[in-house]
């Protein structure tokens, strides 16, 4: 038999195609207790974000025409933030926290990766937070963590795909992931086996999952045969796997926790986007709420919360409805701790000049330095040790100021 890698199979799947990387199995959540009292949550939002959807810049003159139906249909019910941007309209629940300043955004960011738009790479130098797909292979909350004393592992439970990328490396932490449902026919549950059983750690995670799956047939699919190559893309279980990560994670930020990270999937929206980007929104919304209310007003109003994607998506909408890997994009502060009820960035304007290959908005921050300034803001990290080890190689410009 031919054998190929996990990464190499997930990425031929003609079937899957990109949403491996975009919708991983299970979603893990990583947790790390240190000796500070305000809290960081990191969201890692997969799959590629649409901030021009997200956060509309409606008072631009070349958007509505970039952006057709997509701005036509949803800008009568979008929530002006001021007088330039607006928000989308799954975001709406949310308007209070903005009102309240428990709620920004930074437009125009993206990470140093360029013109290549591969989720698996995309998420790599996000999560590692280098500037080179060759940097460090350590996460950059992880290296964060080793810039301080007297961080210790949370005990948690481990079921699952085990740790994220951006809190692995020398420093302790714990790993939990909540249940997942996984749709496999008979012989795509044959295939990920025989592909998957020479890595343990791998196999192990499968196995897990396929035992919490609700699917009739799949504890007893046998390995006999040649397998089609036939995947549905996994599903949450039922019960909302994303609340019970907040859930989970607002528990232990309640305790000794002080920094978690987890991710949402759903964002990678080639086509129909009007109603997958509504779906994705909807789960980030009720994460952000969920933590709100379970971690209290005491602890909510020292917590910041990131939101942060690989990629933005382009500035034209294409033929199916949706949007297609790109490079500018933005990102999600929330949190009592947040200084909010602001856009941040450079806004770079949508004239096609203007584009980034004449295609996608133009970055013109790096999505590493807001994250290093709340750090700074919530622990006191200096920014040389921000600047050399945990984000190597970035300069964090000025202070916007996004900590209250």
């Amino acid at each position: 038999m031919t054998h190929i890698s996990r990464r190499a199979f997930l990425t031929r799947s003609a079937v899957l195609g990109c949403s491996a990387a975009a919708s991983p199995l299970l979603t893990p959540v990583s947790l790390a207790a240190a000796p500070w009292d305000t809290r960081l949550v990191v969201i890692i939002l997969r799959g590629g974000m649409d901030g021009l959807d997200v956060v509309r810049p409606y008072g631009d003159p070349e958007y509505r025409a970039l952006r057709g139906k997509l701005a036509t249909d949803a800008d009568r019910e979008a929530h002006d933030l001021d007088g330039y941007f607006s928000m989308h309209p799954a975001l709406g629940p949310l308007k209070g926290m903005w009102d309240n300043s428990e709620l920004a955004f930074v437009h125009a960011v993206s990470t140093p990766y360029r013109d290549k738009r591969s989720h698996f790479d995309g998420q790599d130098l996000l999560e590692a937070g280098t500037d080179t797909l060759s940097g460090a292979r350590d996460g950059w909350l992880n290296r964060m963590l080793g810039q301080v004393s007297g961080v210790e592992a949370r005990t948690a439970f481990a079921i699952g795909q085990g740790e994220m990328k951006i809190l692995s490396g020398a420093e302790p932490v714990a790993d939990w992931s909540p249940d997942a449902d996984l749709l496999l026919s008979p012989q795509a549950e044959r295939l990920a086996r025989l592909i998957m059983q020479e890595d343990p750690a791998f196999h192990v995670a499968l196995s897990e999952a396929l035992m919490l799956s609700d699917e009739p047939g799949n504890a007893a699919a046998s390995m006999a045969g040649v397998p089609d190559m036939e995947m549905d893309i996994p599903t949450p279980a039922k019960g909302a796997a994303h609340k019970k990560v907040a859930q989970f994670a607002a528990e232990q930020l309640r305790g000794d926790t002080r920094i978690a990270s987890f991710s949402i999937n759903g964002w990678d929206t080639h086509g129909r986007q009007a109603q997958s980007i509504k779906r994705a929104l909807g789960q980030l919304v009720e994460t952000i709420q969920v933590l709100k209310a379970d971690v209290g007003p005491q602890i909510w109003g020292k917590t910041a919360i990131v939101a942060m994607t690989e990629f933005g998506r382009t500035a034209r909408i294409n033929g199916t409805g949706g949007t297609d890997h790109g490079t500018g994009g933005a990102m999600v502060l929330a949190g009592g701790a947040i200084r909010g009820g602001k856009v941040y960035g450079d806004w770079p304007g949508l004239a096609e000049e203007d584009l980034f290959g004449r295609r996608d908005l133009m970055p013109t921050g790096d999505v590493r330095a807001p994250a290093a300034w709340v750090i700074q803001g919530l622990v006191g990290l200096n920014r040389t040790a921000l600047e050399s080890s945990v984000f190597p190689g970035l300069d964090m410009g000025v202070d916007p100021g996004l900590i209250a």
